[in-house]
């Protein structure tokens, strides 16, 4: 009876390491999986020039880093380009259509993708509104995640994270 009591604590611990095993590999192939199909979705959006990011965080030049709200995004349509950004800075020269944030859509004027490292897209792109002329710089991770960095010709750069919606 007294080797029964000893056996018994043990098969339940062994029991519940090779259950945590399995449910440990079961959910890094579940996590390998979902990056795979990330990274398809990422490579397709890139492909076809339709991307959308959503905006997480915005970082102005001479203002601290602010968490935003929903619904900031930077969309790429093909050859056109939705901006609906926030902006915190200095704007040099106004006009009386001057808007404060970055709110437009306009035409693409060039547009040059690379890939200098193994798991990032790297998009450069401008476009001309009555406002002004704005340089965009994308960093695309494969995993989803983005950075963005804005430059207009009459306003302090700003740059945002966010994530690609895949």
């Amino acid at each position: 009876m007294d080797n029964q009591q000893e056996l018994f604590p043990i098969a339940g611990i062994v029991f519940v390491v090779i259950t945590l095993l399995t449910w440990g590999c079961a959910n890094s192939q579940s996590s390998a999986e979902h990056a795979a199909e990330t990274k398809k979705a990422v490579t397709e959006a890139l492909a076809n020039k339709q991307l959308r990011i959503n905006v997480r965080t915005m970082n102005p030049v001479r203002y601290t880093s602010r968490t935003l709200s929903y619904g900031f995004y930077l969309e790429i349509k093909g050859d056109r380009l939705v901006s609906c950004l926030p902006y915190m800075g200095q704007v040099y020269q106004t006009a009386t259509f001057s808007s404060e944030n970055l709110n437009f859509e306009a035409p693409i004027v060039s547009y040059h993708e690379t890939r200098p490292k193994k798991r990032l897209t790297r998009i450069e792109l401008a476009v001309r509104t009555k406002e002004d002329t704005y340089h965009y710089l994308l960093d695309i991770y494969d995993s989803g995640t983005a950075y963005i960095r804005v430059r207009g010709q009459s306003r302090d750069s700003i740059s945002f994270d966010g994530d690609c919606e895949v």
